[in-house]
């Protein structure tokens, strides 16, 4: 080791202590809470590891932010404290700051975008801060509070750029060790690095051998993008999904700690994020935010590859959803657990061809039917339909898929990775119909169970041309399709016989103003 390599150890080591120091002293309990190291026994035993979940939804603000506003409140100067604090947020950093500075008497102002949703700029005001509604985006809103902290004198508080957030964030390690001291893996959601850093400052440094992974969103990966340019760089677009750690850019005093003392990074998406949350709710009842489930979803990535038995720990950081979020994660939770494949297959238009699809899938679920008929001179013998089928988890089981309906002559594009198809396009299948076309729709409802669409199209049978058929498979008691028929007009008198003769309840919904005004001319 030459000499210059000797005193670069040297002074990473003494900054290391100094944080240590730091962690153990902060005084986070005058506010907040040591949260539970709780057992996931199902996800345990599904992916061959003692798993744990430590909780800081727990947290009065529901969210670990409060460990490191305090921290840094409490090591402010006397003047600093009069003239009071002001920081840029839409989130969780913001209800910890004005907790905390609400209990320590000092005046918070935090600066929201004007499109932050009311109940968040409510539980900052209930906590005593001052809310100032500007621009209509966060950096707006930082820029706006850098210049009122200048003319006012206000401190900013930084979210995680800041030796006493990180060390006050820190206090979640030292909690951890006391609770599983022999853990094996740690997984730590990262943002802007706050608390990964303070974290894995600790750990390394008391257990050098627990490996400490860092988890972050695919579309806000600020720390690999770091990582991979050896200093903090902008990214050119984040992704506001998880919100909470939707960062542009990784902080310099946390990125020099996270180099240092971090293991490894994994990356999740939004669908891995979605079957996480889900996960969580089926063993704890707790609806944690995508960035609160962003660590197990990294765990369950590790576990893949993984040689299994190991004590692996996720950090839920944050428990504050935006409960209008809860059907998009519902939407997706499937498709992140590998449970469902997105297809668009072309079957003959004819009579008949969605029940032989149906037998086919050789008993797979159908989670979703879009197709909509449209009269084309130039390919008027081939239908495109917009199908979910339900899988069993296994890794390869899509491709399987795929293959075996290549197999019965169909031909199938995958979609599952697909983002556009999956935000947009299937909610979009369809338009409007031919006018010369003789169309009645029909709203149907039957029991739901496994085999419960294949049997309502076989019941259905093949006297009439399906023109319109869209199903979704949401895991309710009773499935319900939305069907259009050619019915011809000296076959009414039939069609309807058999629909009496069916045993499914049914409605026709022919004249009501949302098909006449989307789905017909």
């Amino acid at each position: 080791m030459t000499d210059a390599e000797h005193q670069k150890l040297m002074l990473a080591q003494g900054v290391g202590l100094d944080y240590l120091r730091r962690i153990l002293l902060a005084p986070v309990y005058d506010v907040a809470v040591e949260t539970d190291l709780t057992p996931l026994t199902k996800l345990s035993t599904r992916l061959n590891n003692q798993i744990y979940l430590k909780r800081e939804d727990q947290q009065p603000v529901h969210s670990f932010k409060l460990r490191g506003a305090y921290n840094k409140l409490v090591n402010l100067s006397e003047e600093e404290c009069i003239q009071g604090v002001i920081a840029a947020s839409a989130g969780n950093h913001a209800q910890g700051l004005a907790l905390a500075a609400h209990k320590l008497g000092i005046k918070a102002t935090i600066v929201m975008p004007i499109t932050t949703p009311d109940i968040k700029v409510d539980n900052v005001r209930r906590f005593g801060a001052e809310v100032r509604l500007i621009g209509k985006s966060f950096n707006e809103a930082q820029l706006a509070s850098i210049e009122y902290a200048k003319a006012e004198q206000k401190t900013i508080i930084h979210p995680f750029d800041d030796i006493d957030v990180i060390a006050g964030q820190g206090t979640v390690a030292k909690e951890l060790l006391q609770q599983q001291p022999n853990c094996d893996v740690v997984f730590i959601p990262v943002g802007g690095g706050g608390l990964l850093a303070g974290m894995a400052v600790y750990l390394k440094q008391l257990q050098p051998n627990i490996k400490v992974i860092g988890v972050e969103a695919e579309d806000s990966a600020c720390l690999k993008a770091a990582l991979d340019a050896g200093k903090p760089v902008d990214l050119d677009h984040v992704g506001l999904f998880a919100d909470g750690v939707a960062v542009k850019r990784i902080g310099e005093h946390t990125f020099d700690l996270i180099k240092q003392y971090c293991d490894d990074v994994i990356t999740i998406s939004s669908d891995e994020m979605c079957a996480s949350i889900k996960d969580i709710f089926e063993q704890t009842r707790v609806i944690a935010e995508p960035s609160g489930a962003l660590a197990l979803a990294g765990l369950q990535k590790y576990c893949q590859t993984s040689v299994g038995n190991e004590s692996l720990v996720a950090i839920l950081s944050g428990a504050n959803m935006n409960f209008h979020s809860l059907r998009y994660i519902s939407e997706r939770c499937e498709l992140g657990e590998k449970k469902e494949a997105v297809l668009a297959v072309t079957i003959p238009e004819e009579k008949g061809s969605f029940r032989r699809f149906c037998h086919a899938l050789a008993g797979r679920v159908i989670t979703e039917f879009n197709y909509r008929y449209v009269k084309n001179a130039y390919q008027n013998s081939q239908a495109n339909i917009f199908v979910g089928v339900r899988l069993s988890g296994e890794a390869d089981e899509r491709t399987r898929l795929s293959q075996l309906l290549s197999k019965e002559n169909y031909q199938v594009t995958d979609f599952t990775d697909n983002e556009l198809a999956k935000l947009h396009v299937r909610y979009m299948i369809g338009g409007q119909s031919s006018t010369s076309l003789q169309e009645r729709i029909f709203r149907f409802q039957f029991p739901e169970y496994p085999g419960a669409l294949e049997k309502f199209l076989d019941t259905l049978g093949e006297h009439w041309n399906i023109t319109l058929f869209h199903y979704r498979n949401h895991g309710a008691a009773f499935g319900q399709v939305l069907a259009g028929f050619e019915v011809k007009n000296d076959d009414q008198l039939a069609f309807f016989s058999h629909l009496q003769d069916l045993g499914y309840e049914w409605q026709e919904e022919t004249n009501n103003k949302a098909y006449q005004a989307f789905l017909t001319q």
